[in-house]
């Protein structure tokens, strides 16, 4: 699916998904075109729920002067990660909001839970939250409610009531990212032969609907390919190379591989290279756009990678702005995102991140 050209003015932005941790941090480059901006899909259909100041219950203040939270879920040694806080941290500064703290749960969620807390109780008037999981919410949700604290989260979902518990979610259809993996995989394998799966970190709703969305269209358009491996690799580099090594001891005749993040990938590339695998032998499929993933599509090791944008900053300040206008706000703004292949990977390296 290319990116699109015309969009709302809801997404005049910076820019691209969801997941791990790497061996080594890495920095975040900033895009060279609008194609590394978030881009909101143009609506279709109904419109669904949405929310306004009044609606919600609370009252309107100056972005400027406010104090926000961002908080963060997992350790930014992934490019995911280093991007979307980067993004975060960027668009404040644009707008010359002072006042803007910062938290790492450090992928532990005990720790983000308490992480939250303590900015609800520091004053903050606006929380944007990464979540690690999507359940386990309700002491944060309790505590923000009773303080009227609008919540936006990114990236991925919570399971809670928007517009009474938070305002809105903002991030990519995870559902329709693993339908168009399996589109890819489909066409790398013809149609036929054994894919293993290589599981995102449980507990979230991206895991979940990235899983569900592949094996749905694998049913749907490809009863030749056979599911015959799923394990999960924790949205971890580390954890994909081992889980991929006990995948071609156990699977040798495996012929493709869906990671449900680049970092998983990039694992399972290392894991093929120590067992002495040529590049493109086993067709790899997989999400975010990370940088070196689209390299690895430039140098044969990867098939094709569905984006997943992180950079959340200025569509996530545009849409509170817009709620403190009073504007209605949809309970969820999804994004659209670009595919990588080998007819744009050399081309498209410096809009990856």
């Amino acid at each position: 699916m290319k990116l699109r050209t015309a969009c709302l003015a809801l997404a005049v932005l910076l820019t691209a998904s969801a997941c791990a941790k790497s061996e080594e941090p890495q920095s975040a480059p900033a895009a060279t075109s609008t194609a590394g901006q978030q881009v909101v899909q143009s609506p279709s259909g109904s419109a669904g729920p949405t929310c306004t100041l009044d609606q919600f219950g609370g009252k309107k203040f100056d972005l400027k002067t406010a104090t926000v939270g961002f908080s963060q879920s997992e350790k930014e040694a992934n490019p995911f990660r280093i991007a979307e806080t980067k993004s975060i941290k960027d668009e404040a500064a644009k707008l010359g909001i002072a006042n803007l703290k910062v938290t790492n749960a450090q992928s532990q969620f005990s720790k983000q839970i308490t992480d939250v807390q303590q900015l609800i109780a520091q004053g903050v008037q606006l929380l944007v939250i990464a979540p690690l999981n999507s359940d386990g919410w309700e002491p944060v949700l309790q505590q923000a409610a009773a303080k009227k604290v609008p919540i936006i989260t990114v990236d991925r979902k919570i399971n809670a009531k928007a517009c009474s518990d938070y305002l809105t979610f903002i991030g990519s259809d995870f559902h329709e990212q693993g339908k168009r993996a399996a589109d890819r995989m489909i066409d790398a394998l013809a149609g036929k032969g054994k894919v293993a799966i290589l599981l995102g970190a449980p507990g979230n709703n991206v895991t979940t609907e990235r899983t569900d969305g592949f094996k749905e269209r694998i049913a749907e358009k490809a009863p030749g390919i056979q599911i015959s491996f799923e394990q999960t690799g924790e949205f971890a580099r580390e954890k994909g190379q081992q889980v991929t090594e006990q995948l071609i001891q156990s699977n040798p005749d495996i012929n493709g591989i869906y990671a449900e993040n680049d970092e998983m990938a990039l694992g399972a590339v290392t894991a093929l290279k120590g067992a002495g695998k040529e590049a493109g032998t086993i067709k790899i499929v997989s999400v975010d756009g990370t940088r070196s993933a689209v390299q690895g599509i430039a140098d044969g090791w990867l098939h094709a990678v569905i984006e997943s944008n992180p950079r959340f900053g200025p569509l996530a300040f545009e849409t509170a702005q817009k709620f403190l206008d009073g504007q209605a706000i949809p309970d969820k703004v999804v994004i659209s995102d670009r595919d990588y292949d080998t007819s744009n990977a050399k081309d498209s390296l410096g809009e990856a991140y």
